[in-house]
């Protein structure tokens, strides 16, 4: 009799847990509506403004914002414009409720359909830069303190270098710096652009950064903000790849790399005691295997060395002034060895046609001139000036298409730091050329409920923190406002508020819905979190199905949200959209800690 009795419970449990399941799915199926918002929240006096996308046409009047915790409704407003289609909706609207100042959790309710749970205080970008700082302390070579182990022991060999003295296969100590991505290659224009970033963003917003890690990345205090160990990690390397006035180096390594994932300290691809090649920059185009890179000149490279070499410096000086006169010194040998022969410097490939096409180089003088005109005040102005005349809009901000790093960085740096140093006409016309290129974005992004406005090419997610950056630092030279929604939805983009609902940050915010399978050994084969990793963001779909070598390894879990204009995968088959990258995540940490920096600065909100 008792054994009957289980055997029925065990059916009833059995038809519950089927018909449960049954109700799941068919609720899903009918869902046809979704509410994006930024994951890690919303300050009080902040923009604040989440998207609706639907699959069909509804008539929605007004939205809510309710209390998570008690359902009360503590805010109605009316949802205004409808944008229409975009990507897989056919119908889309902006729900903004910045004049919203309560503090607390909440959720965007608008007819039946619910938002996530969110955050609005004035700390909710507490401690994202320092935690973003993970990924690149978990890229470095040498020692990698997160494996608590070392890899690249051995590089490397000098190819190119004939015209200094120094034969093909002649060991040169190239040892340290980035892991570029998720492949072991190493970049030198990348590396520099990451390090100004990472020197800039502790000039900029010293208070939001902490000091939990030794120089080595192991846990400890050494008196020093983490992300300035890490930017001397960067500065380290590049002495390296920079050792005499007549020596400079692009790159380490090639596509050869690409050949399959391993660990970092498991790298057997180049022979020679794992030695690998350490491409000479001699401002001539260079082929290995039977792919020619379109290199000009040494400018490109060169210019991002001198103005990192500045910057630490300058930032240096107090610490170690050693070390700062010897980045004084390097900053100079680099600015010249970039007068060397005006032009790009491009990286090498050997068994594939993608690399680096960095295709402008003037930014990147203008930028180095620019450093040099915050130290002497006088002597590199007029040079800088004639830089940016020469490239006033980053390029892709006027294309709808580029080829991969075409035009790199993707934000003039330079004008920035000119235009601190100008008065008057000079730096109405240098901060006019930020307007002008914001401008540009602004009227595709006018046009959709996400108020996108950047171009889906490769690393479109560098792009969306590189734009969001310019439109703050336009914001703080001018006091204009007017694209101060602007820069948040480009912000609020990198962290939900896109179509798919999903943060492009790993770990990012925790308990989010963030990347899981990205396109890394460290996670594939490792099962090792890459805490901060910003990875590569959506690419058109045209594009997509154009590259070499690409299989989902699983279903696609965001199929629905796929569409002609853009898709993006959460799969570590997908090295096109969900792989992380260094220098990428190395920006992110800049517009991070300017977010942290100016949240505290905002009024408490109300209760």
């Amino acid at each position: 009799m008792i054994k009957k009795c289980l055997n029925f419970l065990n059916l009833r449990q059995a038809f519950l847990l089927v018909f449960a399941c049954f109700v799941c799915n068919f609720a899903k199926a009918q869902q046809n509506a979704w509410i994006r918002i930024n994951q890690l929240g919303y300050t009080p006096a902040g923009k604040k403004v989440a998207v609706w996308g639907g699959k069909s046409i509804r008539q929605l009047r007004s939205f809510e914002i309710k209390n998570a915790e008690t359902g009360k409704t503590v805010y109605v407003h009316p949802v205004g414009k409808d944008y229409g289609a975009y990507g897989p909706f056919v119908q889309s609207f902006r729900l903004d409720f910045s004049s919203m100042q309560d503090t607390g959790r909440f959720f965007v309710q608008a007819g039946d359909v619910k938002s996530p749970t969110f955050r609005i205080a004035r700390d909710v970008y507490k401690g994202a830069a320092d935690f973003v700082l993970r990924y690149m302390r978990q890229q470095r070579t040498l020692f990698n303190p997160f494996l608590k182990d070392s890899c690249h022991t051995h590089d490397g060999f000098a190819l190119y270098a004939g015209k200094v003295g120094i034969p093909d296969s002649s060991h040169i100590d190239a040892g340290g710096g980035w892991h570029d991505a998720s492949d072991y290659l190493q970049y030198a224009t990348t590396s520099a652009n990451a390090t100004f970033h990472l020197l800039a963003a502790y000039r900029d917003f010293p208070k939001v950064f902490g000091d939990l890690k030794q120089a080595n990345g192991l846990d400890g205090k050494n008196g020093r903000a983490d992300v300035l160990d890490e930017a001397k990690w960067g500065l380290d390397w590049l002495l390296k790849m920079h050792p005499k006035a007549n020596q400079m180096y692009n790159q380490i390594g090639d596509d050869r790399d690409h050949a399959s994932m391993r660990m970092p300290k498991e790298d057997p691809y180049y022979g020679r005691g794992f030695e690998r090649p350490v491409y000479f920059i001699d401002g001539e185009p260079q082929q290995r295997g039977k792919f020619m890179n379109n290199t000009t000149g040494t400018s490109s490279t060169a210019g991002k060395f001198s103005s990192a070499f500045r910057l630490g410096a300058m930032l240096f000086d107090k610490e170690d002034g050693k070390y700062a006169k010897l980045l004084s010194k390097k900053s100079e040998t680099a600015y010249a060895y970039a007068h060397i022969k005006p032009g790009v410097t491009q990286t090498v490939s050997v068994k594939s046609p993608y690399i680096y096409a960095e295709d402008n180089w003037v930014d990147d003088m203008q930028l180095a001139a620019a450093m040099g005109f915050s130290v002497t005040k006088k002597k590199f102005a007029r040079e800088a000036l004639g830089y940016a005349r020469q490239e006033k809009i980053t390029p892709w901000m006027v294309s709808d298409t580029a080829a991969h790093y075409q035009w790199y960085p993707f934000i003039n740096l330079g004008h920035y730091e000119l235009a601190k140093g100008l008065k008057g006409q000079d730096r109405e016309e240098i901060v006019s050329y930020y307007k002008q290129g914001i401008e540009e974005v602004n009227r595709r992004a006018e046009k959709n409920a996400f108020f996108r406005g950047v171009p889906f090419i490769w690393c479109s997610n560098n792009l969306t923190v590189s734009f969001a950056i310019q439109c703050l630092w336009y914001k703080e030279l001018t006091g204009d406002s007017h694209f101060d929604e602007l820069a948040q939805a480009n912000f609020d983009w990198l962290f939900g508020t896109n179509p798919w609902g999903t943060s492009m940050v790993y770990g990012l915010p925790s308990g989010g819905d963030t990347p899981v399978d990205p396109h890394s050994a460290f996670t594939f084969l490792g099962k090792h979190p890459i805490d901060g990793g910003l990875v590569d963001g959506p690419i058109m779909a045209s594009t997509y199905r154009n590259l070499i070598g690409i299989k989902l390894n699983n279903p696609d879990s965001y199929a629905e949200f796929q569409s002609d204009l853009a898709v993006y995968h959460d799969d570590y088959g997908d090295y096109s959209t969900n792989e992380p990258t260094m220098d990428g995540t190395a920006s992110l940490i800049y517009l991070l800690a300017s977010k942290e920096g100016k949240a505290m600065e905002e009024p408490t909100g109300k209760k």
